[in-house]
């Protein structure tokens, strides 16, 4: 049995139990810290920025530029998810790998967004990405309350049916992919029913708050987990390994923060 029990997907607990035996376990001065997740987490997320900016500039000249981040992030991230799974002592270098893969591919989709909002003559203020980080702050900051007033505790009961869910959205989102090659699209999940009025607007932007809120009530678990592992007195390379399981809901976060802003946007935006 590992320290904790691992939720997150992308933290198994035999991927825990492996770091801990290759590190010696616990009985050492070395350990995680709050701190130093928290400092790696800031560091990968440094690194996502910076690399969102670099996608945001050359998807302006280069439009291909995001489909090929995005076939390049979900083959990044396929790829880490396997290989720290059996040497979880990588994640020091898959966290930032991760970060930049990311943060260059939600750069890139921000700015076709603005594009998309730019051609039907609508303005977001302040830009699509700059609404995104507020939101996803803004909740970062929200769950760290609730979590730290334990006014929702993110118990076995709670990660298993918020894995349920993250699943149902998973399988509902590789139907509207597999929906998208045949020129198809699911109703209200399309980004093109913030341009209909009326309800399916609407009802699309209620689709996309319950997934934005899925996606934060991981960070309640990324949380527990974090806890749990300085109170066991994980080794200190553990750090990694949980800033990346962190980075991982961060960046789901901000991903679907960007299409809110952006259904916002075309609901409500300026039109010039």
């Amino acid at each position: 049995m590992s320290i904790l029990s691992s939720s997150n997907p992308v933290l198994s607990d035999s991927a825990l139990d492996r770091l801990v035996s290759e590190t010696g376990g616990s009985a050492r001065s070395d350990v995680a810290t709050i701190t130093g997740v928290l400092q790696k987490t800031g560091l990968c997320t440094m690194l996502a920025v910076a690399a969102g900016a670099g996608g945001y500039m050359l998807a302006q000249t280069y439009p291909s530029v995001l489909w090929i981040s995005a076939i390049a992030s979900f083959v990044i991230s396929l790829v880490l998810f396997f290989v720290m799974m059996s040497r979880p002592h990588l994640a020091k270098i898959g966290a930032p790998v991760y970060s930049i893969a990311q943060g260059f591919f939600l750069g890139a989709f921000s700015m076709m967004l603005e594009g998309i909002l730019a051609s039907k003559g609508i303005v977001a203020m302040g830009g699509l990405a700059l609404q995104a980080f507020v939101i996803t702050g803004s909740l970062m900051a929200t769950m760290l309350a609730l979590h730290t007033f334990g006014i929702i505790k993110a118990g076995p009961r709670f990660a298993s049916i918020l894995s349920l869910v993250t699943i149902g959205i998973g399988v509902v989102y590789l139907v509207s992919f597999i929906m998208s090659l045949f020129g198809a699209s699911m109703p209200f999940l399309s980004l093109g029913s913030a341009f209909d009025g009326g309800s399916a607007a609407l009802i699309g932007l209620g689709i996309n708050a319950v997934i934005l809120i899925v996606a934060a009530l991981w960070l309640l678990v990324d949380f527990a987990q974090i806890d749990e592992a300085v109170a066991a007195g994980a080794p200190k390379s553990m750090e990694w390994m949980l800033a990346f399981g962190l980075i991982v809901t961060l960046a789901w976060i901000y991903y679907e923060a960007l299409k809110m802003a952006f259904r916002l946007a075309a609901l409500f935006g300026n039109r010039e």
